[in-house]
Formats: structure tokens, C-alpha cells, sequence
């Protein structure tokens, strides 16, 4: 979990003249291009084959965070989130990672379902009865999902907002698309304690004041180190791998957010490459033999990342 310093074999620079080299890209490099700008389980084919690349690592599991509303610079190295600075020393620290646009909804639908399916603001609800998804692909390819949302009355619920505000359909985007069984939506109170019985890929996402939307970037900082900490230590030392996004930035800056990687086979580092939640789908969808969706085609899988 510590930083390493990724050495050239001296073998590899004496060849690069002739025949090249790909060498780690360690604490400053690039991770592969990025921006050319209970669980349901299905059976309903084969499970898919891992994807054809061999820089892709193909986790067992991945859990991806979805925080709110704040910028890069007010994360990642400030006093109030030595939490998720922790993480983005540990892993992999993208700090050129955008958000679609403004607001929070149109993005949670990118990160899930390569487009923003024309939506423009945080409406409620949304539906999309065939339109593919993350969730559907991977049940039709034999694996699993599930999304994890705190403050959720039950599973299945399908209301815009619960518990005093503190649950939000808006940030909940498998609740929208009517290939994804009520039974993928679960409240965060059965994430499972072990962590081997997740599904394949599972989104997490925080109440409103959990998420930062509503309170301060400390709390949602303690937020991610009292729940997810002992996932994040388990993947390190395993194969699985967690990802901490945001879904857009605090209005005041260009939309650049952090993002954070972090698991077994993470190479620890900095990545100045521009990437954003479609690279993420992409990327998740390259691990797992999906074909990309929608705007996520456009985009080429994290690579170098990967050790």
C-alpha cells in the first residue's frame, strides 16, 4: 500500500532503439490514453471472457464510490480530507479527471450508461425502459451487480427522495433503466461484511450529507474511511479494486474532480491524463469483455495503471 518507485530494467532502455519498450509509469506517468476528450444475478448467457488486452486487469471485484459536488483542488491535499489524500497516495491519483457537465444527475447516467440520455437537470423521475447500461450488460454476460445506497428504505424502492431528504433518486441511476432488475437496488445496510459475497461491479453512494452534498468535506471524508476502509484494505491485498469518484465539481472551477484508484493490482502513482466518467466505463467494461456504450466507445481504458 505503500508508493513504489517503478525502475527500468536495464535490458528494456538498452532495446528501446530497437525494438521499444513499456516501462511503468510510476508516481508521473501515463495510464493509457483517456479522453480523446442481497445482489441480482442473471444467467441469461455465458460469462464473459477477459477482455482481450492483456494490460487490462480483470478484478473480482470492483466497488465504485460516487461523492459530491467538489473540486479537485479542494479534495485531494487539503487538511479536511486526509482520508481520501491517504487513498490517492496509495493508489492511483488522476488529476485530470472531469465531470459531463452540470448537474449532479446527467453525470451519474454518463458513469453508468455511457450517455447522459439527454437529461439536463436533476428531475425525478427519469425512465428508460430497454436502454443498455452497465448493470444489464453484466447480467447478461453472467455476472453480477448491485448498487449500494445509504438511506434507502428498502430494496427496490423506487420514490425520488426518503428519509428527510437524505436519500435522492437522482444519484441512484440503475432505478432508471427498466433492464435493471428492483432487486440490483439495495440499501447500503447490505453491503456484506464479507467482502468476497460482493457482486461482480457494485456502486456505493452515500447519503446526502455522507456524499458531501450537504455537509462538509470532512464529514464526508470520515464517511468513506468508516465504511469503505476495510474494503479498501482487503482489495489492496487482494485482486479486487475500488474506484472514489465524484460526480461533478462545486461550480467554481472547470469541472475537474478526483478521482482515485485503488486495489491489488494498482500501480501507486500520479496521472496527469485527461480522463472522466466515460474513460471509467470504458475501463470497467474492457476488465469485465463488455462492448462499450454509447460515448464510452469514444474513449480508450485506463492501461499503465495497472501493474
Amino acid at each position: 500500500m505503500l508508493k513504489r518507485r517503478i525502475r527500468v530494467p536495464l535490458v528494456c532502455a538498452m532495446s528501446l532503439a530497437i525494438a521499444g519498450c513499456q516501462a511503468g509509469t510510476g508516481a508521473t506517468g501515463e495510464a493509457g490514453a483517456g479522453v480523446p476528450t442481497g445482489p441480482a444475478t442473471a444467467s441469461r448467457a455465458p460469462a464473459a471472457s477477459p477482455a482481450g488486452t492483456a494490460a487490462i486487469w480483470r478484478p473480482a471485484h470492483v466497488v465504485i464510490v460516487v461523492m459530491e459536488n467538489k473540486s479537485y483542488s479542494s479534495v485531494v491535499g487539503d487538511p479536511a480530507a486526509p482520508y481520501i489524500t491517504l487513498l490517492a497516495r496509495r493508489g492511483a491519483n488522476f488529476t485530470a479527471s472531469f465531470a459531463e457537465t452540470h448537474p449532479s444527475q446527467p453525470n451519474y447516467l454518463a458513469l453508468f450508461s455511457g450517455s447522459t440520455q439527454g437529461v439536463t437537470d436533476d428531475s425525478c423521475p427519469q425512465s428508460f425502459p430497454a436502454a443498455a447500461n452497465l448493470a444489464s450488460q453484466l447480467l447478461d454476460a453472467g455476472l453480477t451487480f448491485a448498487g449500494y445506497s445509504e438511506a434507502l428504505p428498502r430494496a427496490g424502492f423506487m420514490g425520488c427522495t426518503a428519509k428527510n431528504g437524505r436519500y435522492a433518486r437522482k444519484h441512484v441511476p440503475w432505478t432508471d433503466f427498466g433492464t435493471v432488475p428492483a432487486s440490483a437496488n439495495q440499501p447500503f445496510t447490505a453491503f456484506p461484511r464479507d467482502f468476497a459475497a460482493l457482486p461482480t461491479v457494485s456502486f456505493v453512494i452515500p447519503d446526502m450529507c455522507g456524499d458531501m452534498h450537504d455537509c462538509t468535506i470532512s464529514t464526508g471524508d470520515d464517511w468513506l474511511r468508516d465504511h469503505l476502509d476495510a474494503y479498501a484494505t482487503w482489495a489492496t491485498a487482494g485482486d479486487s479494486l475500488l474506484i472514489v469518484t465524484f460526480d461533478e465539481d462545486d461550480y467554481r472551477g472547470d469541472n475537474r474532480i478526483p478521482t482515485v484508484l485503488v486495489g491489488g493490482r494498482v500501480r501507486p502513482g500520479t496521472y496527469r491524463q485527461r480522463i472522466d466518467h466515460y474513460t471509467i466505463l470504458r475501463t470497467i467494461e474492457e476488465m469485465y469483455g463488455l462492448a462499450p456504450l454509447g460515448n464510452a466507445a469514444k474513449r480508450h481504458p485506463l492501461t499503465g495503471v495497472w501493474r
